[in-house]
């Protein structure tokens, strides 16, 4: 199988191997029968009878051969996998937990854990779509898929993972603003839950090169730059000033209104354009000022 015709993509193939106990017995009677031809020789020899020979080679290549062979006995853990080489060659996958047997010539330096992986990158400074210096830092849940792939397909799958992740991460940041982006436009600081999807698709992408299934990607950390964190720090603040006299204003207006409306249905007091006027700002210096209002006694008229 291959990606673009030129370079070749492997492919797992589970294979199942013998009973681990069944094969221990198997090797301990060879080893054991060739033992005792070795043995009825010498006892043959000590009796200066006539020592047959074949017998002692053949007993020499039987109890050699139960010996290799038991070399071919191996456990695996749950979510843990053995890919068997012979010679180089690639034979097959076991996924199957417990005490098994194969050729003894398989090679022995190739289990692979399938349990979860977890990859918390550290914090990188990167620019934001804006080019705003940030700091961001994310977690990825991450196991083996495809045993072949992680073990032919790469140099070294965790290696490459971790380099991966962090490009992949990297690119994310500069892909979206961090905050304040234009109407409906998702953020960073916003969009958690589809951003941390993007996220995913993008790892499970570069990743799936190595037999890599990612599980679950999430930003742990997102900060301003030092150097600017200060000023957007101050910019955040004026903007929630702002946000929060205009709800205070637009509660007021309302206020004032609902007010005007009640003294005219309920013929409190008639008022004309002037009247009116004074009272709308004198309302709205009391609902809108930040400081203790101090009433002041009129005499007079709004006319002398």
């Amino acid at each position: 199988m291959q990606n673009d015709g030129t370079t070749p993509i492997s492919k797992e193939r589970e294979v199942s191997v013998m009973n681990g106990w069944l094969m221990l017995l198997v090797n301990f009677a060879v080893t054991l029968g060739g033992s005792l031809l070795v043995v009825r020789f010498a006892m043959q020899a000590a009796q200066h009878d006539s020592p047959h020979w074949l017998q002692l080679v053949a007993g020499l290549l039987v109890a050699i051969l139960g010996i290799i062979s038991s070399i071919g006995h191996f456990t695996l853990q749950p979510n843990q996998a053995r890919v068997l080489l012979l010679f180089g060659a690639y034979k097959g996958t076991v996924r199957t937990s417990g005490f098994h047997w194969a050729n003894p010539f398989y090679s022995r330096e190739t289990r692979i854990s399938l349990r979860s992986h977890n990859l918390n990158n550290e914090k990188l400074k990167v620019n934001d779509k804006r080019g705003n210096p940030i700091e961001i830092a994310a977690v990825v849940v991450w196991r083996i898929a495809d045993t072949a792939q992680a073990c032919f397909d790469v140099v070294d799958y965790e290696k490459y993972v971790m380099i991966q992740s962090e490009s992949a991460v990297r690119h994310l940041a500069s892909s979206y603003a961090y905050d304040h982006g234009e109407e409906n436009e998702v953020t960073l600081r916003s969009g958690g839950d589809e951003v941390a999807v993007t996220l995913k698709k993008e790892l499970q992408e570069r990743l799936g090169k190595a037999g890599v299934l990612v599980e679950e990607a999430r930003i742990t950390h997102l900060a301003y730059a030092p150097e600017i964190a200060q000023v957007m720090l101050r910019r955040q603040q004026a903007e929630a000033v702002i946000a929060a006299r205009q709800k205070i204003v637009h509660g007021a207006v309302s206020m004032v209104e609902m007010a005007l409306r009640e003294l005219a249905e309920k013929n409190v007091v008639k008022l004309d354009d002037e009247r009116r006027a004074a009272m709308v700002s004198n309302l709205l210096v009391v609902l809108c000022g930040e400081a203790e209002v101090t009433p002041v006694v009129n005499t007079g008229t709004l006319y002398t």
